[in-house]
């Protein structure tokens, strides 16, 4: 979540906004969050992933979870479709 708030604390005010809608949030959800330690839902954390392009990652976010795992899975998942087309 440091990462998060050093994101944030690196953009304008209006950047923070647009961010946050962005993800399907806002800028006061997200700091309370952050400020709390709460744990985001998981799609906030791929919405917020992807809206960083690059500069966020999932394990940033929710630290605990097997990021790895759910990678290798989407990528046999893709394999998998790639040779059903």
């Amino acid at each position: 979540m440091e990462k998060l708030r050093l994101y944030l604390n690196s953009m304008t005010p209006d950047q923070q906004v647009a961010y946050a809608t962005s993800c399907g949030t806002t800028v006061n959800y997200l700091r309370k969050a952050i400020s709390k330690g709460q744990e985001f839902k998981a799609a906030l954390c791929i919405n917020l992933v992807r809206e960083s392009h690059g500069a966020l990652m999932h394990e940033d976010i929710i630290p605990g979870a097997d990021w790895q795992s759910v990678r290798q899975q989407n990528k046999k998942q893709k394999r998998v479709a790639s040779h059903a087309a």
